[in-house]
């Protein structure tokens, strides 16, 4: 990635080798977020030539791909959005953000994956439920560490992040990959349709903890 060399003395034993300002990471960042977003819509189409019970029919298959396109992209536009946020708050980087943020881009340029699964096989098999959940808890996990990891090492921050916010998006994050977690239990013993409204569990959750994180003036 073209990283300059250098040493970092105030780091703390985590092997630390090299830092940098973190504006390469955000358009890395932005670059492989607009190419997993622009994948989902490549497994959408319909053939040429049908009449038309033919093309009712095709309309038909396609209306569960556009709903998973949908999801999907909305998940990555948050998540994006996350790690901006994230990055933003960064005056250097380090090996091991570098490489937490590397891992976080890994699971969101695999999500087109799972979206497929889901769109195919979501309403019947749990494991193509489970897939997806397990995506999106694993990219909510590895937002959870970079961010902790600028959170707790001051030398890293742009600005001071203030306890209230650090808590918040601690909690924020663990609980959509608690969400997820949950999902799977529910895919597999209730039925794989259901654990996909457990989903919309997130989109309350995180309004409320995002509302709790708020500081009195900011409330109103």
């Amino acid at each position: 990635m073209g990283v300059s060399s250098g040493t970092d003395s105030t780091a703390d034993g985590a092997g630390s080798r090299y830092v940098e300002s973190p504006a390469r990471l955000v358009a890395l960042s932005d670059g492989i977020y607009a190419i997993a977003m622009t994948l989902l819509v490549l497994d959408i189409s319909v053939p040429e030539g049908l009449d038309t019970a033919g093309f009712r029919h095709e309309m038909s298959e396609v209306w569960p791909k556009l709903a998973a396109y949908a999801l999907s992209f909305g998940v990555l536009g948050a998540f994006w959005r996350d790690q901006r946020q994230i990055l933003h708050r960064v005056r250097r980087v380090d090996t091991f953000t570098v490489r937490l943020t590397l891992a976080g881009l890994g699971a969101a340029a695999l999500l087109p994956f799972p979206t497929s699964l889901l769109s195919e096989y979501g309403s019947e098999e749990p494991l193509a439920v489970s897939a997806y959940a397990a995506t999106v808890a694993l990219l909510s996990l590895l937002h959870l560490a970079l961010f902790t990891r600028v959170w707790r090492h001051a030398h890293l921050q742009a600005r001071p992040i203030p306890a209230r916010l650090g808590r918040t998006v601690v909690t924020e994050q663990g609980s959509v990959a608690l969400v997820c977690a949950a999902s799977v239990v529910v895919a597999f013993t209730v039925a794989p349709q259901v654990a996909l409204y457990t989903w919309l569990l997130t989109f309350p959750v995180k309004h409320a903890i995002r509302w709790r994180g708020r500081t009195p003036a900011q409330r109103t």
